[in-house]
Formats: structure tokens, C-alpha cells, sequence
């Protein structure tokens, strides 16, 4: 299969997974939809030769489904529906969604085609690394100074997913601790 087809019908798949978060009536529902867009963005990385960013992509959307989830349950299930709902809603939505189309469609144009090499970066960075950095190991120096804000981005994306599971874990087992305590005195 070509991966130009593959990435078109990822791109599809996206869009319908929007579009039914969008519409979606119920929340959960439209929190695994959204979910579901987020992996398959991430299978999009994995196509386009960006493993890392794939990798990324997975433990943030996991991450973000964890919370997204525990807000979700904890509240009424239905979205708030606003009565008689305008067509300028629905026309304003398909208009963005042509204009993403669009976007995309350029944007896969752009792309080279499968199996070219796309070295001129990375010839650089071979041609130049060691000796603009003067560093003696070879993948040091690009990902400290060539890509250092790329990982310090990363880093700070896994640092506050990590931070912000450990505070609802903490504070889910203190809402835990609280309940045993009030069982056992009642008891």
C-alpha cells in the first residue's frame, strides 16, 4: 500500500473522529473519540518517519485520556444541548473542516515522495556536527545543541504529564483514605 494513501486515509479517520467529538451528545463517548484521533495522529508520526514524536504523542494522549476520563465520570454524561440549535453552527464547522481538507491536501503535496532520502539536514549535521560543537560523542551533540530545544520540549511534555498523573493519583488515594476512614468509624 502506499504510505501517501495510508497518511490520506489516517487524515480521514481523523476528521471523522473530530467531527464526531464535536457532535457527540454524550461525553465519554467524546472523550474516546478524541482519544482515538490522538492514536491516530501518532500512527501518522510513525508513517512519516518521526518515532520519537510518535512515542511522544502516545504517552501524552494516554496521559491526557487518564484525566480526561476521571473528569468526565465524575460528572453529568450529557453535554449541555442548547435548544433550537442555529444551521450557522453547522455551516461554520464545515467551512474550518474544507479549509483543514485543503491545508492537508498541500501539505501532503509538499511531502517528498516515499523512499527519497531526506538528508540534507541530517547531512549537515554528519558534515558538521563534531566539529562546531567540539563535543567528542556524535549523538550528544546533536541532541544537546543541534535539537536542544526539541528534547527540552520533550522533556517538559513527559515532566508535566508524569506531575499531573502523580497529583490525581495523590489526591484519588487521599479521597480513598478518607472513605476507609469513614467506613471504619462507623463500624
Amino acid at each position: 500500500m502506499d504510505v501517501v494513501f495510508l497518511l490520506h486515509l489516517l487524515l480521514v479517520f481523523m476528521i471523522i473522529g473530530a467531527f464526531i467529538t464535536v457532535e457527540i451528545k454524550n461525553m465519554l463517548s467524546a472523550v474516546i473519540s478524541i482519544g482515538a484521533v490522538g492514536f491516530t495522529l501518532s500512527m501518522a508520526f510513525l508513517f512519516l518517519g518521526a518515532p520519537d514524536i510518535a512515542i511522544t504523542q502516545v504517552i501524552v494522549e494516554i496521559l491526557s485520556l487518564i484525566l480526561l476520563i476521571r473528569a468526565t465520570v465524575n460528572v453529568d454524561n450529557v453535554a449541555i444541548e442548547e435548544k433550537g440549535e442555529s444551521v450557522f453552527h453547522n455551516r461554520t464547522a464545515l467551512i474550518f473542516v474544507g479549509i483543514i481538507l485543503v491545508f492537508a491536501w498541500f501539505a501532503f503535496q509538499s511531502l517528498a515522495p516515499f523512499g527519497e532520502p531526506l538528508m540534507r539536514v541530517s547531512d549537515y549535521y554528519l558534515n558538521n556536527g563534531l566539529i562546531m560543537v567540539g563535543a567528542t560523542n556524535f549523538v550528544t551533540s546533536v541532541i544537546l545543541d543541534f535539537r536542544a530545544y526539541d528534547t527540552f520540549g520533550e522533556a517538559m511534555v513527559l515532566f508535566v504529564s508524569i506531575s499531573g498523573a502523580f497529583a490525581i493519583l495523590r489526591r484519588w488515594k487521599r479521597e480513598q483514605h478518607k472513605d476507609f476512614l469513614r467506613i471504619d468509624r462507623e463500624h
